[in-house]
């Protein structure tokens, strides 16, 4: 009889489909490793059509599942269960009986199993951290601006290790950005980063248990980063030799529920049934058990919202000419901003772009790049910086004013609104919210610690599920059940996401829950808002955040009031810095 064993993970979805014959160790037929991008229906079905091509329809098939985002699946395919630590413990048991640790890596969780003889094998998994996991790995690959799958190379080549804080993905990603601003090598980063996931999965999981060889290592990460075997090894203080890495290392949970399916009341199926397991859920909101409002009816309803958002006006210069310009930078922890304006306060240029923890390269590469487009008689009469690196830049390019970012983006919003009430500026990893009353500023509020309501947190999900940022922001516009995910921190919004994915949340429902958690984090977490009368009737939005549409009508339909944004919100703190400037120097504007 055929085994079949699918483990649906956080990122990827594995199967194994094996053969059983009599006392003979089973034989793996066929396997498949993807990633399903939130989307384990659809993948699934493809995935399994192709694994079982060839084989006859009358075939028995015996099927169970396992994995962090299996269990909903399970229960609503009516299949078992696998616990996947369970299904771990049964492939060594079978296979590799002289093996005394195994150490699994997955997407979002690590797991240790000491097996001692005559004993219960002792297992143990990472909580709600996904410090050394293939999530950590995959966050670095995104900030040095490289595929996960060069994290290899680079690391082959590495002449130093240096320390990262790989417990939480907020401190790992100060470090790395410290690295990176001090030009440490790409090679030495990607080292350093596969040495702190090893030494996070050895202390966070022994805890003090000797580590006896010999050591099985399975997972994903395990088997395509040769070096992190090496980096564990050494952490660990075993020989190479003690080190066994099968030849499907990626599928073992998947091969151990293969093997398990014909265990208790196995749930049999023909091979043509198997073929079609994972249609029957496409489209099944069913099982939802936390849905929110649609942040649009339709793609026509969303067309007409944007139609109605031209309340808020920009003027642009139509062609630069030899005259008297003022120029604007926002240099904040990621990006470098700057605008141009000329003596009647219309946009004369703008730039955008990443500071690769570099504020002063950015910055001058943002100079070059105008004055190529704009020509070097171009006069500008005075400069304001803004932002964490605006003392920065104003000492090293003696521009003549710097003001602190609340300013920047308060000028901005009363340029565009002149009787705003209220302005929210989310970046990507701060949060300001200004409260106005007769043209002044009478409170501020910005963030701490938490980035869960901010522009990184959306982004940080969206590469994870393997989307572009602004092709995750129009599905959340089109979805019909945003799954609400709450307002939590980036770490326990994983399994937040994960339970969405068990009741069958679309990747658009996960979009949008995204945007209307930004959202309530704001509110209730940050501003701890009472009555939204105290934002009053003019609201403004600005920051790159607010260039996802979903978040601005997520605010709106949390607030029932309007929102109106510029049509430049990620360049507003340059926008109030070039103003500043202009004003300071008697423009017009």
């Amino acid at each position: 009889m055929y085994q079949l064993g699918i483990d649906i993970g956080s990122t990827t979805i594995k199967m194994v489909l094996s053969l059983s014959q009599s006392a003979q160790l089973p034989i793996v037929v066929s396997t498949a490793y993807e990633r399903h991008n939130a989307e384990p229906a659809t993948v699934g079905s493809k995935m399994i059509k192709k694994l079982l091509e060839g084989l006859s329809e009358s075939e028995q098939v015996s099927v169970a599942i396992t994995g962090s985002v299996g269990m909903g699946y399970a229960t609503r395919l009516g299949v078992p269960f696998v616990q996947e630590v369970i299904a771990a413990a049964e492939v060594v048991k079978q296979l590799y009986p002289d093996v005394h640790t195994l150490v699994d890596i997955g997407g979002e969780d690590s797991k240790m199993i000491f097996f001692e003889p005559g004993r219960v094998p002792d297992m143990r998994m990472n909580g709600n951290c996904a410090g050394g996991t293939g999530a950590f790995i995959d966050q670095t690959a995104t900030l040095l601006g490289i595929e996960t799958n060069q994290i290899n190379s680079l690391a082959e080549k590495a002449k130093n290790v240096y320390p990262i804080a790989s417990r939480c993905g907020v401190f790992s990603k100060t470090d790395i950005q410290n690295l990176i601003s001090r030009s440490v090598s790409k090679e030495d980063i990607a080292a350093s980063m596969l040495n702190a996931v090893s030494i996070q999965v050895v202390s966070a999981l022994a805890r003090g248990t000797e580590i006896l060889p010999k050591v099985l290592l399975c997972g994903g990460p395990f088997a395509y980063i040769p070096e992190l075997r090496k980096h564990l090894r050494n952490a660990m203080n075993i020989n190479s030799d003690d080190i066994i890495v099968p030849e499907h290392s990626q599928l073992v949970p998947a091969l151990g529920t293969s093997l398990l399916s014909r265990k208790g009341q196995p749930a049999l199926f023909d091979m043509a049934s198997v073929r079609h397991l994972f249609d029957r859920l496409d489209g099944d909101h069913a099982q939802l058990s936390q849905s929110l409002p649609p942040l649009f009816d339709s793609e026509n309803d969303y067309q007409r919202w944007l139609e109605s958002k031209s309340k808020v006006k920009l003027t642009s210069v139509s062609q630069v000419a030899n005259g008297r310009y003022f120029l604007g930078v926002d240099s904040g922890s990621t990006t470098t901003k700057i605008v141009l304006l000329d003596e009647n306060g219309s946009l004369a240029y703008k730039d955008y772009s990443y500071n690769n923890g570099n504020s002063y390269n950015a910055f001058l590469n943002a100079l070059e790049r105008m004055h190529e487009a704009l020509g070097d008689d171009v006069e500008i009469v005075a400069g304001c910086s803004t932002g964490y690196g605006e003392q920065l830049l104003k000492t090293a390019f003696r521009l003549d004013y710097g003001i602190v970012e609340t300013m920047a983006h308060f000028t901005a919003a009363r340029a565009m609104m002149p009787e705003v009430s209220f302005v929210l500026d989310i970046g990507g990893q701060d949060m300001k919210a200004i409260f106005v009353e007769n043209g002044s500023i009478r409170r501020i509020e910005i963030n701490e610690a938490c980035s869960s309501g901010c522009g990184s947190f959306i982004m940080t999900f969206a590469k994870q599920l393997g989307y572009e940022v602004s092709d995750f922001a129009h599905l959340a516009t089109l979805a019909k059940h945003p799954y609400d995910l709450g307002t939590r921190c980036t770490v326990f919004m994983n399994s937040k996401v994960k339970q969405a994915m068990r009741e069958g949340a679309k990747i658009d429902d996960i979009a949008a829950g995204f945007s209307y958690s930004v959202i309530k984090n704001c509110l209730y977490k940050v501003l701890k808002l009472q009555s939204f009368d105290q934002l009053g009737d003019h609201i403004m939005v600005q920051g790159g955040t607010f260039r996802n549409h979903s978040v601005v009508r997520a605010l709106e339909l949390l607030t029932g009031r309007d929102v109106q944004f510029s049509p430049i919100p990620e360049l507003m703190g340059a926008y109030g810095c070039a103003l500043y400037a202009l004003r300071k120097k008697g423009g017009k504007a």
